[in-house]
């Protein structure tokens, strides 16, 4: 009884000598103080899963041949003689597609407007299985944990305004990729911006960081500042990456680095083919190939299904250590 009547007194009487003001100081501190090895002994929460993906190839068609397509021009032809002696002397890959077909649009009288994307792209039929396969993740994602938010990114190094002007358009949080400049009557005149392969990386540390919280004035020093864990939004650990191709390497690789998730894709091949024509190098090893099917049976919805569930109860197993 004399031990349990200890406790009830008041809690500055248990240290007479410094007083009741210098009692409650040090209990704070020592409150404080294992707030911070609780929050340093766990891994920071985020609700957040990402599903980044690329466009061309990946979602849809090639667009530049599709592009070409709709001109009735030749893409093979094309890509053959006016892009390829381009890139031979020495012009970027990008560049010299993009100069092409400013060209080809002048050569017939400025075909190629903003007007002709945005319709072109409006057009452009996703592979079958794309339109539903948002509404399936999320609810894979909600069948584990109801708290978890599945969001989707698309970072390209194509034309974005495709993109933007596609039926799956709505389905994203933020879409990046090139853009043209038009002249006075919408034709295209120049690129006014350019995402490189290595530059498809800077939007992943984007999106980690939130995308709502990037000045709308200095992007670059917003995305390449360091952030503390706990603030941000999306931890690449809860990033999905799914590509298509060589633009996707360095992605692949941040995201190995990072422990995030990497899913190619292929289409019209085999993952043999793919395989020798990519030359992946050990750090950009991928979780997974898969086709480019999006059926709901298919190989590459199951590993997305399960790269998704994953990463919800991995955000389950956090919740338990803040409380929840």
């Amino acid at each position: 009884m004399q031990y349990l009547s200890f406790y009830t007194l008041p809690v500055w009487e248990l240290f007479p000598k410094i007083g009741k003001i210098a009692t409650i100081k040090l209990l704070l501190l020592v409150n404080l103080h294992f707030q911070i090895v609780m929050t340093l002994a766990t891994k920071p929460l985020s609700n957040y899963i990402a599903v980044v993906f690329d466009f061309d190839d990946t979602l849809v068609p090639d667009t530049v041949d599709s592009l070409l397509e709709s001109l009735n021009i030749d893409a093979l032809a094309f890509r053959r003689d006016r892009i390829q002696p381009l890139i031979d002397s020495g012009w970027d890959d990008i560049l010299a597609r993009f100069y092409a077909i400013i060209e080809e649009s002048k050569r017939q009288g400025n075909k190629i407007t903003q007007e002709y994307i945005a319709n072109f792209g409006k057009k452009l039929a996703p592979f079958d299985g794309v339109a539903e396969m948002f509404d399936r993740l999320r609810q894979s994602a909600y069948a584990i944990n109801p708290k978890v938010e599945v969001e989707f990114y698309l970072i390209s190094c194509g034309m974005v305004e495709i993109a933007r002007n596609n039926c799956i358009a709505p389905k994203f949080k933020a879409m990046w990729g090139c853009e043209f400049h038009y002249g006075k009557e919408g034709e295209i005149e120049f690129v006014k911006k350019i995402v490189t392969h290595t530059e498809k990386t800077r939007y992943l540390f984007q999106l980690a960081k939130g995308v709502d919280n990037a000045p709308k004035d200095d992007g670059q020093t917003f995305v390449y500042r360091d952030v503390p864990a706990e603030e941000l939004h999306i931890p690449l650990t809860q990033v999905i990456y799914v590509g298509d191709g060589a633009s996707d390497i360095p992605c692949f690789s941040l995201l190995n680095e990072q422990q995030g998730i990497t899913i190619g894709v292929y289409k019209d091949s085999t993952a043999q083919d793919w395989s020798q024509e990519i030359e992946i190098s050990q750090s950009q090893r991928l979780m997974n190939l898969a086709s480019a099917e999006y059926s709901e049976d298919s190989e590459l919805m199951r590993s997305l299904t399960l790269a998704v569930e994953s990463l919800a109860k991995k955000i389950s197993l956090l919740e338990l250590s803040v409380g929840e």
